[in-house]
């Protein structure tokens, strides 16, 4: 079941909760007999909701990333081709039509990062089937992104722990 008409999403901002927010309409969408694809840009570790994600029919999910640190000013090369290797994916599949709702998760780092063109992006929204849901997460959203979008939401973060030196906790934070 596609949806009439596709509209894009934005989450982003320095707050916690974009990657949570873009997985809770996936599971929405799932539950309404959607397929959902979630493509995680920059992640390459195990984060607790991939876990449950699995149990959940119509909802995939891949990672093209490395559980490592990448640095905005000198990304390693790995970086850039996994980056650029899931965006070719997420591409292919889009055109394809196999899927109802695209999200791609902590792509806007993956562009703020340089790691993807912003040009191709922007191809790629426009590009996008009329009745496919896309969202787009990460902090630095571009302002082209922002502009071409239908819903955009900025977490905005004003407490937390971390502020305190207080670790992440698994099943909250990862």
């Amino acid at each position: 079941m596609a949806f009439e008409k596709g509209r894009i999403h934005i989450y982003t901002g320095a707050g916690k909760g974009k990657t949570t927010a873009a997985i809770g309409l996936g599971i929405r969408a799932a539950g309404a007999n959607n397929k959902i694809l979630m493509i995680q840009f920059m992640k390459g570790r195990r984060y607790s909701e991939l876990d449950t994600l699995e149990k959940i029919p119509n909802f995939e999910f891949i990672q093209y990333g490395r559980d490592e640190f990448v640095s905005k000013e000198n990304p390693e090369k790995i970086d850039i081709n996994l980056a650029r290797e899931g965006f070719e994916h997420a591409r292919k599949v889009m055109l394809s039509n196999k899927y109802d709702m695209l999200i791609l998760d902590e792509l806007n780092v993956a562009v703020d990062f340089n790691l993807i063109p912003v040009e191709k992006v922007i191809k790629l929204i426009i590009e996008k089937p009329e009745k496919m849901e896309l969202i787009l997460t990460g902090r630095y959203a571009n302002p082209e992104f922002v502009k071409i979008a239908d819903v955009v939401t900025e977490m905005l973060e004003i407490k937390h722990p971390y502020q305190n030196g207080v670790i992440a906790r698994k099943g909250i934070d990862f």
